[in-house]
């Protein structure tokens, strides 16, 4: 075991499901299909059944993911696409890259996601796509936001790079995984994620035939049958190692996310009363904790939090510290006010991010614990 507090304990993590991983990489070793493997197609197999979607297309990252979604849906160049300001960069970077638009707006003060009632008055007639976000680990309550791309004949892709695992809870009781509610949801499995494997991977799920068909087609050069390409594609897929340690960490995510939030309640037992607002749980969703990330009521404190932290081993991070639109690469995009938007504006000056993972001890969380509450003494 690792002496040191991590953010994300993946050797830890790794040492209790050793054995299978070992074997099935050696496997592959073994058999040399290293590319589009049986492993491959094992475990999206296992993975549409676990999201009960009819589709999953692997790719190479989660910003394929969402690449290949916007060009399997044929969005063209100047078309606009409603995005959060509160976000990692890949979620607009794609947008830009393909020509197209992002159309950056404010967050939910409490979700930190975006809803429907700050996407409305960012439609227009240019605008094609809403790339909902769910941020830390929940859900953008996404019944209203799915209303709302059907009135105004929208598509509708989930990044669901944060959240695998959760669950989305309609008004009427049903429940259905995130990133399988919108006309396309894409993943990420970079190591870190809740569903993380040993490199690069990502995944893009979907229920409609004809898009999937479209989605694999542009995924592997545009081609359906080799050597005939129909459409502009690109080059993404998920090898054959990573599918391995993929399927082998699936088997045990509802658990990896159960604990998760079991570390959640204990944090938020431990800070009542201290001057910070712990991660707000929505009722619509089932949160499954990517982040542990606090709200400090003095944001001045922040940096001087982070530094108290690090002299006594404790990491912590800071998700996002500057709002997209603030970014050199997108300021051509944002012809908002110099002030910004209040709610990104606020966060980006008093978020932190505690660790969480799967495997942290009683001794790492009573430290942390401690030096929180020394820190505000």
């Amino acid at each position: 075991m690792s002496n040191s507090i991590q953010m994300v304990d993946l050797k830890t993590q790794y040492q209790r499901i050793k054995a299978e991983v070992d074997a099935g990489i050696q496997e592959v070793i073994d058999n040399a299909t290293f590319i589009n493997g049986p492993a491959v197609k094992a475990f999206q197999a296992d993975l549409e059944t676990y999201l009960g979607v009819r589709h999953v297309i692997p790719c190479a990252n989660g910003t394929d993911a969402l690449q290949i979604a916007m060009m399997a849906l044929g969005l063209k160049p100047g078309d606009e696409v409603i995005v959060p300001t509160f976000t990692y960069v890949a979620t607009a970077e794609v947008i830009a890259l393909l020509g197209l638009v992002p159309v950056m707006i404010d967050v939910d003060p409490h979700t930190f996601n975006i809803t429907a009632e700050l996407v409305e008055p960012a439609i227009t007639p240019k605008t094609k796509a809403i790339v909902p976000v769910h941020l830390f680990g929940q859900s953008v309550d996404m019944e209203p936001i799915m209303a709302l791309a059907k009135q105004h004949d929208l598509w509708v892709i989930e990044d669901n790079a944060q959240a695998i695992g959760g669950d989305y809870i309609f008004p009427n009781g049903e429940q259905r995984k995130t990133g399988t509610i919108g006309h396309v949801g894409c993943t990420s499995f970079f190591p870190s994620k809740n569903l993380g494997c040993y490199g690069d991977g990502g995944a893009i799920m979907t229920n409609d035939d004809e898009l999937a068909a479209q989605l694999r087609m542009v995924a592997n050069h545009g081609q359906s049958k080799q050597y005939y390409h129909d459409v502009i594609g690109v080059n993404s897929r998920l090898d054959s190692i990573q599918a391995v340690v993929l399927r082998a960490k699936l088997k045990h995510l509802d658990t990896y996310c159960a604990s998760r939030r079991a570390l959640s309640y204990m944090y938020d037992a431990a800070f009542d009363g201290l001057p910070l607002t712990t991660p707000y749980c929505a009722p619509y969703t089932t949160h499954v904790f990517h982040q542990y990330t606090l709200q400090l009521h003095q944001p001045e404190r922040r940096d001087a939090l982070r530094a108290f932290l690090a002299e006594r081993g404790v990491p912590a991070m800071i998700y996002y510290p500057v709002p997209l639109y603030r970014q050199a690469a997108f300021a051509p995009y944002w012809h908002g006010s110099a002030e910004g938007l209040p709610v990104t504006e606020q966060l980006c000056a008093s978020v932190i991010s505690l660790p969480m993972h799967t495997e942290m001890t009683n001794e790492h969380f009573l430290q942390i614990i401690e030096a929180i509450n020394a820190f505000f003494e």
